[in-house]
C-alpha cells in the first residue's frame, strides 16, 4: 500500500510539472494535481492508482462506445502491428485495412456517401470536410464560395479550422487568430439560416455544418423539421450540407449515424471517436458520389490534403474489428433501448428534485438542465453543475458540465450498459443531487 501511495505521489508531481491537460483548468491542476489517474479500464467501469472503480458515464470523451479493456481489439492491434504497423497513403500508396475500413464505411453510411478521406481524428475530419469544401467550389469554377455556416452552440473541434466553425464562443475567444469566413446561425431557426444566406450572397457560401445533436453545447436535440429544412434551403442555394458525426456516429443515438432519425443525406459527414471506439486515433469525411465524381473528373492536380496518419493501418484495423462488434453485438439497438432506460432515470429524478430542470436523450447520449426555479426556468446565480460533477465523481460516476450560456450535465455512457448499470448510474446521480439540494437548503454549498 506504502508503494502504492508513493508512486501516487510521484505521478502527481510528474504531472504537474510536465503535463499540459487539454481542456483543462492549469490552475487546477497545479493546486489538486490530476482529479483521477487512471490504470485500468473494464465495461462501462475505471479503476484508478488507488483502486478506486468508477462507472464512465462519458464513455470517456463520447468516444468508448464498445467499452473498456475488450480484448479482442488489443489483438487485432498487435496483429495488425505485428504485420504492417504502418504505411504511408500518400502518392496512391495504399493498405488493406484502409481500403476495407473505407468500403465498410461506404456500405454503412445514408444515401450515396461513398468516398472517404481518412484522418486522425474530429479536429482534422472537420478541417478537411472545410477545406475539400472550398477546393470543390474552385473545381467547379466558383472561388467565391469560401464562407462556412455553423450554428450557435455547436462543437466542431480545435484545430484552427474546427475552432473557427465552433458556435460556442469561449472556444473562439480562446486565440485571436481565427480563420476568415465563418459564420454562426440560431441553431433552431431555419429563416435565421435563410436570412444568413441571404445577407452574406449564396454565391458566396461553400457549407453548412451542423451535428445532428449538439454535443459539448449541451445535447441539444434539433426542433422537429430543422435538419430537413436545412437540407432543402442548402438545395435551393447550391450550398454543401456537412454534417459533423463525430460524436454522433457509430450507435451513440440509437441509429448507426445521427443523421439517420432524420431521414436525409448530407453532402459530407465527418466522422471520429466511435469509429475505433478510442482504441485508436482515427477519422475522416464521407463524400456523396456527385462530390467525388467531381472531383474524379476536375482535379487534374495532386490533392494538396493529407496526414501523415491518413490511413493509418493499424487504426483502420482496430476500426473494422470495432465495427464488426458493433453490429455483432447489437450494440445500436442496445444504444436505442438503454437510451430510453436512461431518459426514463433522468425524468425520475426531474419529478424528485427541485434542481432538475429540462432533461433529454436521444440513444445514450443525454443532458439534465439544472434550475434554481422549474417555473422560469431561471438557473443559480453561482453554475452548479461543476460542483454535481465532483460530487457524483466522490460516489463513483464520472459525467461532464456543460456551463456556456447554460448549466448542464451531460451523460454518454458505453453503448455495452446494462440496465443495471444505467439504475446504478441513476441511483448515484440521485445521491449527489440530494446531497447538493441539503447543502443549498442550508446555506452552506462552496460553488
Amino acid at each position: 500500500m506504502l508503494k502504492d501511495v508513493t508512486l501516487a505521489q510521484e505521478l502527481v508531481e510528474l504531472d504537474k510539472k510536465h503535463f499540459m491537460h487539454p481542456t483543462s483548468s492549469i490552475a487546477q491542476q497545479q493546486e489538486h494535481g490530476p482529479s483521477f489517474i487512471f490504470t485500468e479500464g473494464k465495461g462501462v467501469f475505471l479503476t484508478d492508482i488507488s483502486g478506486k472503480k468508477v462507472i464512465d458515464g462519458m464513455s470517456s470523451l463520447w468516444n468508448v462506445n464498445i467499452g473498456h479493456g475488450n480484448k479482442e481489439l488489443a489483438q487485432v492491434a498487435y496483429d495488425q502491428m505485428a504485420k504492417l504497423a504502418f504505411n504511408s497513403c500518400f502518392s496512391t500508396l495504399s493498405n488493406e485495412p484502409a481500403i476495407r475500413l473505407a468500403a465498410k464505411i461506404a456500405s454503412l453510411a445514408p444515401g450515396d456517401l461513398n468516398a472517404v478521406f481518412f484522418t486522425s481524428g474530429g479536429s482534422e475530419s472537420n478541417d478537411t470536410a472545410f477545406k475539400l469544401a472550398r477546393h470543390y467550389w474552385i473545381l467547379k469554377g466558383q472561388p467565391n464560395r469560401q464562407k462556412i455556416i455553423s450554428r450557435q452552440k455547436s462543437y466542431h473541434g480545435v484545430a484552427m479550422g474546427a475552432t473557427s466553425a465552433t458556435g460556442l464562443k469561449p472556444f473562439r475567444d480562446f486565440t485571436n487568430s481565427l480563420a476568415p469566413d465563418f459564420y454562426y446561425v440560431d441553431g433552431s431557426s431555419i429563416e435565421a439560416l435563410r436570412q444568413a444566406i441571404e445577407l452574406e450572397g449564396p454565391e458566396t457560401i461553400a457549407a453548412f455544418i451542423t451535428e445532428p445533436v449538439q454535443g459539448a453545447g449541451g445535447v441539444n436535440i434539433a426542433p422537429e423539421g430543422y435538419l430537413q429544412g436545412v437540407r432543402s434551403i442548402c438545395d435551393e442555394y447550391g450550398i454543401l450540407m456537412i454534417t459533423d458525426e463525430v460524436i454522433t456516429g457509430f450507435g451513440r443515438t440509437g441509429t448507426f449515424f445521427g443523421i439517420e432519425h432524420y431521414g436525409i443525406v448530407p453532402d459530407m459527414m465527418s466522422f471520429a471517436k466511435g469509429v475505433t471506439s478510442g482504441y485508436s486515433q482515427l477519422g475522416g469525411v464521407v463524400l456523396s458520389d456527385k462530390m467525388h465524381q467531381d472531383f474524379i473528373q476536375l482535379s487534374k492536380d495532386t490533392l494538396l490534403h493529407g496526414y501523415t496518419y491518413s490511413g493509418h493501418p493499424t487504426a483502420c484495423a482496430v476500426a473494422l474489428k470495432n465495427i464488426e462488434i458493433i453490429e455483432r453485438d447489437n450494440l445500436v439497438e442496445n444504444s436505442k433501448n438503454m437510451g430510453a432506460e436512461m431518459l426514463k432515470g433522468f425524468q425520475y429524478l426531474q419529478e424528485k428534485h427541485s434542481i432538475v430542470g429540462d432533461v433529454r436523450a436521444l440513444g445514450l447520449m443525454g443532458g439534465i438542465q439544472l434550475v434554481k426555479d422549474k417555473e422560469t426556468g431561471e438557473g443559480f446565480e453561482k453554475i452548479l453543475s461543476p460542483k454535481i460533477v465532483s460530487e457524483a465523481a466522490k460516489r463513483g460516476l464520472i459525467i461532464r458540465a456543460v456551463t456556456f450560456d447554460q448549466d448542464t450535465l451531460v451523460f454518454a455512457p458505453p453503448l455495452i450498459i446494462s440496465k443495471e448499470e444505467i439504475a446504478q448510474m441513476i441511483e448515484i446521480l440521485d445521491e449527489t443531487l440530494t446531497a447538493v439540494e441539503q447543502e443549498l437548503a442550508k446555506g452552506s454549498l462552496s460553488l
